[in-house]
């Protein structure tokens, strides 16, 4: 039977949303292994609006998560609000900024962030349900703050050390590793690697992340 996974996007775009590549990295490992895929995104409004160009805020201009993550998955996602994770079987963050603006408030607060409360419900639901995680770049802080208090998850974003440090302060453990590689905590089923907080090429993200999606599936 076919392995039921839910992928929650961030919005498009690496500076403001879903980081593209890993996105579609994502869904191209899921479909080369046949799982049934729905994503979703928050029914809100971005953080703000990066010009990818020149990599600066644009003033006075608003998109909303959602809208934006609709061009990722070609029109076919739902409100993160309407994910149950009775109806999966194991639940997906590709990164980008949007995970740290949009999904929660990392990039303003870092360790003392706070989840978008959608998101803490549906990792907590995962693993309640004891259903596989898997964190992708940026993501693993989410699973850190959702979880570090009572479960302290290992975690990998690769090596940068700041990053990690914030991750041992919301509980988690961090194992640095290379671009390429996975983390997998089969305790708290989880599974990370660090995609673009460390690659400098595609081809690095897609090994780390088809890793990680494989993984995942296994485990589910």
């Amino acid at each position: 039977m076919a392995k039921r996974v839910a992928v929650v996007l961030s919005g498009c775009g690496y500076l403001d949303g879903a980081e593209i590549y890993e996105s579609v990295s994502t869904l191209l490992a899921l479909d080369l292994a046949d799982a049934k895929v729905q994503c979703f995104a928050p029914d809100k409004p971005q953080m703000h609006v990066v010009h990818h160009t020149n990599q600066t805020p644009v003033a006075g201009e608003t998109r909303n998560v959602l809208t934006e993550a609709s061009r990722l998955a070609r029109g076919q996602i739902k409100p993160l609000g309407e994910a149950k994770m009775a109806d999966f079987d194991a639940l997906i963050f590709p990164g980008g900024f949007g995970v740290a603006k949009n999904l929660c408030d990392y990039a303003l607060k870092g360790p003392d962030c706070v989840l978008d409360p959608q998101v803490d419900a549906l990792i907590k639901a995962a693993h309640g349900a004891k259903k596989p995680i898997c964190a992708i770049c940026i993501a693993p802080v989410l699973v850190a703050k959702s979880l570090g208090a009572d479960h302290h998850p290992t975690l990998t974003i690769g090596s940068d050390a700041g990053t990690a440090g914030h991750i041992e302060q919301m509980g988690g453990k961090h194992v640095k590793v290379a671009v390429t590689e996975i983390v997998v905590d089969e305790a708290n089923r989880v599974v990370t690697t660090p995609a673009y907080m460390s690659a400098e090429r595609i081809s690095e993200v897609w090994a780390g992340v088809k890793k990680a999606v494989d993984k995942t599936l296994s485990m589910a």
